[in-house]
């Protein structure tokens, strides 16, 4: 692994080595292109070039992997103009040191010898800061690139990271929610069983189909809205047996296709909490349930009889807090959630404006 390492830096050392000398022997041959212009002295020429180039190449890299990243990338604009000028002044003196020697040694002191275009100081200093200028530009280029690059891979982890947490907190809520759920069904038989009530059986047979509900369906990430409703069903069932004839309970539901999916025990928990914090008023606890598809928004209504006309947050129950929790996790800004306690009702009137968003679940 090590060695694997090592020699995948050598080989990218090696890329780079080999894509800096050809862009130089490019550069030369462009200084070479622009200097023969109107001059027959190839000799002067190739040599002067050969000069100019280690200015340039230094002027460049001075300014790439210096200027740039100490002074322009950090925003510390004051100190990277000064030192540009610095910059600008000294590669100035070294243009000029190299026109002047090749002046003495290549053409013998004479002017006539030297190709017009290597004469012309103002166009070899543009030709010197294009090179620089044009480098430079790759160079910010491929750090804004690096930059979005590694924005993006921080912002994906970042992403990644709250999947998890979201997923985990909804792992957590939902067994939160089996223990509550069962341990009120089953004080329900426990307290038939005391009484060695003929409808015991019949309890545990429902009960059963809600485990099988609760152990096998409710790990998925959805459900059928259609089996939800059968469950709760289900558990009414099981409180007009806790209840006999102290239960006044009525229940509508229009045709829901199979096709419409909802995250598990998404309304259970709050039929469940009509039921235990639900009060006998005139001898009766009275819930009404109301469940209605209307095209892509689901309506769910639910109140029964309260006694207390002020009901404080921690008595609502686990099974009513954990469900806003999760509602705001899986159907954040696509839902409606309304609860209100007056004139001895307590009442939950719920919605999902869009049940087939993709932010759902």
């Amino acid at each position: 692994m090590h060695l694997a390492g090592m020699n995948l830096i050598q080989l990218n050392k090696t890329k780079f080595i080999a894509v800096h000398f050809l862009f130089w022997v490019i550069v030369w041959f462009f200084f070479v292109y622009f200097f023969s212009y109107n001059s027959n002295n190839t000799g002067y020429v190739t040599w002067f070039s050969s000069f100019l180039l280690p200015v340039t190449m230094a002027t460049t890299y001075f300014v790439v992997y210096y200027l740039i990243p100490t002074y322009l990338l950090p925003k510390k604009y004051k100190l990277f103009v000064l030192y540009s000028v610095y910059t600008l002044v000294f590669s100035t003196y070294l243009i000029l040191m190299t026109m002047l020697g090749c002046f003495v040694f290549l053409s013998n002191l004479n002017i006539v010898n030297m190709p017009p275009m290597s004469r012309n100081y103002i166009f070899i200093l543009i030709l010197v800061y294009l090179v620089v200028g044009i480098v430079s530009f790759v160079s910010l280029l491929n750090h804004n690139f690096k930059t979005i690059s590694k924005n993006k891979e921080l912002q994906n982890k970042i992403l990644a990271t709250q999947l998890q947490i979201k997923n985990q907190e909804l792992k957590y809520l939902k067994k939160q929610l089996h223990p509550h759920f069962l341990f009120n069904t089953l004080n329900t038989i426990y307290g038939f069983a005391l009484k060695q009530s003929k409808d015991t059986p019949e309890i545990i047979l429902k009960l059963s189909n809600l485990l099988d509900y609760i152990l096998y369906q409710v790990s998925k990430p959805k459900v059928s809205l259609k089996e939800e409703v059968l469950h709760i069903k289900e558990y009414i069932e099981l409180e007009k047996i806790r209840f006999q004839d102290t239960l006044k309970i009525s229940f509508h539901s229009n045709e829901i296709p199979d096709s419409v999916l909802v995250s598990p025990m998404l309304l259970i928990p709050f039929v469940e909490n009509a039921f235990k914090h639900g009060n006998l008023i005139d001898g009766f606890l009275t819930v009404e349930i109301n469940v209605k598809l209307n095209k892509n928004q689901l309506a769910f209504f639910i109140k029964n009889t309260v006694l207390n006309t002020e009901i404080n947050q921690s008595e609502v129950g686990i099974g009513l807090k954990n469900i806003q929790k999760r509602l705001d996790l899986l159907y954040k800004n696509n839902y409606q959630l309304q609860i209100e306690n007056k004139d001895n009702w307590f009442q939950v009137n719920f919605k999902i404006l869009n049940i087939n968003s993709s932010n759902n679940g």
